[in-house]
């Protein structure tokens, strides 16, 4: 079926918002917008057929603008954190800005997730989509160079959401673009009870600014051990300095095992026992960010429902967070002879 559009209200200077509906014929529905690029509603069939809507979000435009701990967005130009808002590329310090206490997080002020995207619904082979295109100006938030920016979403008929990023720069810059998507696959609750695997055999452990430090671990013996699936919540009260820096769960950096396999390997796979609904992440990317909504406080309301802490997780596909800064990481500059791709893939099974 054919993209359909809707408005979605209006920005404050009067630019309009638009709703992208995408679906396919087995029952998955999914609404995106071209504000921030989010994903607003995904709505997904349990083994019995009952669809519900797997995603944190809101109904409307408004808070979005005012109230979203980055639900559904595409985040940009570096997905994670800098630490104190600055890095050195090519002798010249660039100074970014702080928006997570000293840190830099998720693109400033004004991230991608905050941007107003060209955008264009498509059909193909592949099934149903939406292209989005941004032009992030030289000194958008303090990086260096004008970089251009094509992200495509599309739905295929085997309950695959695929995102595909790629990008350009004119001058030598950081980029480190992921998807922002708070998944409850109950559609409700916590996500406690979530069964996770993870194939990731270590982390990257972080200071009380939840900036990378010291070398990676082995999650063997630890909290975060997701090897073999056991619930979010089996160890996330565990007595860790790890788990208690985040708020009391997981806001850390997990390493793909890819054992040699080289384009998109699974990261991580969820199931919600009662429905039956299973995510699947693949990615291109070295590492995922694992959150468990720590931060969430029920104070925030959306769809109907209060956002509750561990009400939701996210699996971010990424860079190490603060690789301009950390030489031991690989390096995530771009520079005007190179272009930047990477694909995420969100499959959904029951």
């Amino acid at each position: 079926m054919p993209a359909q559009t809707a408005p979605f209200g209006s920005l404050p200077d009067g630019r309009e918002v638009t709703q992208f509906i995408l679906r396919n014929s087995k029952g998955m529905e999914v609404r995106l917008i071209n504000y921030g690029g989010i994903i607003t509603h995904l709505f997904v069939p349990d083994r019995d057929g009952n669809v519900a809507d797997v995603v944190m979000g809101f109904d409307e435009l408004g808070p979005y603008l005012t109230d979203s701990p980055y639900f559904g967005a595409l985040i940009g130009r570096f997905g994670n954190r800098i630490a104190g808002g600055r890095f050195q590329l090519d002798g010249v310090e660039y100074r970014l800005d702080q928006n997570d206490g000293e840190n830099h997080l998720h693109g400033g002020v004004e991230g991608f997730d905050k941007k107003l995207w060209d955008a264009e619904p498509f059909e193909d082979e592949r099934g149903v989509g939406v292209r989005l295109s941004l032009v992030s100006p030289d000194g958008d938030q303090g990086y260096p160079g004008s970089l251009s920016v094509t992200v495509e979403y599309w739905l295929t008929d085997d309950n695959q959401l695929i995102t595909d990023y790629c990008a350009t720069t004119d001058k030598a810059t950081p980029v480190n673009l992921t998807q922002h998507s708070y998944f409850n696959l109950a559609g409700r609750g916590t996500v406690r009870d979530h069964q996770l695997t993870l194939n990731a055999s270590k982390y990257t452990p972080v200071s009380d600014k939840l900036i990378p430090e010291g070398p990676l671990v082995e999650v063997a013996g630890t909290a975060f051990d997701f090897r073999q699936p056991k619930a979010i919540g089996s160890d996330i009260d565990a007595d860790d300095i790890q788990l208690k820096r985040a708020n009391g769960g997981y806001d850390h950096n997990f390493v793909v095992d890819r054992q040699g396999q080289q384009g998109e390997v699974l990261a991580a796979r969820a199931v919600e026992p009662v429905s039956g609904r299973v995510l699947e992440v693949w990615t291109e990317e070295p590492c995922f960010q694992l959150y468990t909504g720590n931060f969430l406080d029920g104070s925030v309301e959306g769809k109907g429902q209060k956002q509750i802490r561990h009400g939701a997780f996210c699996v971010e596909p990424q860079h190490f967070p603060d690789s301009p800064n950390q030489s031991r990481f690989p390096s995530t500059i771009v520079r005007p002879e190179d272009t930047y791709h990477t694909r995420m893939s969100f499959r959904f099974s029951n």
